[in-house]
């Protein structure tokens, strides 16, 4: 039995956001919380939401204790990327990829 949530089009490139999710991996999901409430990282935010939607998801949803789920996975896919101009010298535009990410967080009952 596992529970699930996504995060979807979030507005940060997935490179940053796998830094986060590497530090909550195989994590039990209140020290998980802990980790991304107090990581310096702008992805912390959206993942911290993320694992309380996950966790509500196991409780609510899926009849799991909350004291013994843990992360079991949790990926960043990219999303679509927001192409945008950037003005440069001699009448030249240089391209700015603002990229996205869809973020998953899987979490199960440890045995």
């Amino acid at each position: 039995m596992e529970a699930r949530a996504q995060a979807t089009y979030v507005r940060i490139s997935p490179r940053k956001v796998k830094i986060v999710l590497d530090l909550i991996r195989n994590k039990p999901i209140d020290e998980a919380i802990a980790i991304a409430h107090f990581t310096p990282k702008s992805a912390a935010e959206p993942i911290e939401k993320l694992l309380k939607s996950a966790a509500a998801n196991a409780e609510n949803n899926h009849n799991m204790d909350r004291n013994t789920l843990y992360v079991a996975e949790c990926f960043a896919c990219p999303g679509p990327i927001l192409k945008r101009i950037r003005p440069r010298a001699q009448g030249r535009a240089y391209r700015i990829e603002k990229r996205t990410s869809h973020i998953t967080v899987v979490l199960k009952e440890a045995e």
